[in-house]
Parts: structure tokens; C-alpha cells; sequence
């Protein structure tokens, strides 16, 4: 990753990190292992789900690292960009479903919005 908007990922930032939250750090980082190990899912299917899920938060270092990682894992890029597309379909779609509520709120509705209980 060039210089830009993003700084580059440092070893010293990360032991910078480290040192400052220890405890914390090391929960992450074990979490983060186990997540990724190979279980019901395989560690290429987790990190295709890291790819599409990296690309809806907009991390730039995620989508560097996740996709590097799930094409170590033996993801080819046709499956990467499928993944990608995936992703964008589903962060549109939210926006296509939630267009509910401004129809609600411009009393464009068709159906009535059940009370609250």
C-alpha cells in the first residue's frame, strides 16, 4: 500500500499496539487465529468471506491482506472477485430494502407498520 491517505502497516506500529493494550492484543490476536483455523468452514472460505465483508467495511489493509491470504489458501481470482460482487450486491441490496422505510416516512406504503407491542 503506497503512502497516501492510508499509512503503511509497520511492524513498528503493530509492537507500538502491542505495547500499549498487551492483554487486549493478544486476545485479538488468538481470537483472530481461531477464526481463521480450518473448522466446519475452511480457512479459504473464511478468508473469501474476509475479502467480501473487508471490501462492505472499506478497510483498505484487510482487503490487502484477506485477499493475499485467501489466494495463499488456493483461491483463484475468479472466486475473489465473485466474492467482491457478492459483497457489493448485498450492500446494495440493504439500501434497495431499507428504501422501505423512506416510502414509510413519505406515506408511500402500501401496508400499515404493525404497532409496536
Amino acid at each position: 500500500m503506497t503512502e497516501g491517505m492510508y499509512p503503511a502497516a509497520a511492524p513498528e506500529l503493530a509492537a507500538r499496539r502491542k505495547e500499549l493494550a498487551p492483554k487486549i492484543h493478544d486476545a485479538f490476536e488468538n481470537f483472530s487465529r481461531a477464526v481463521f483455523t480450518d473448522g466446519a468452514l475452511p480457512e479459504k472460505t473464511k478468508q473469501l468471506i474476509a475479502v467480501a465483508v473487508a471490501h462492505v467495511t472499506q478497510c483498505p489493509y484487510c482487503i490487502t491482506g484477506h485477499t493475499k491470504l485467501a489466494h495463499r489458501k488456493g483461491a483463484r481470482p475468479e472466486e475473489i472477485m465473485e466474492a467482491i460482487w457478492v459483497a457489493a450486491e448485498m450492500r446494495a441490496g440493504g439500501a434497495y430494502a431499507h428504501s422501505t422505510l423512506a416510502l414509510h416516512a413519505l406515506g408511500d406504503g402500501t401496508a400499515e407498520r404493525p404497532a409496536h407491542r
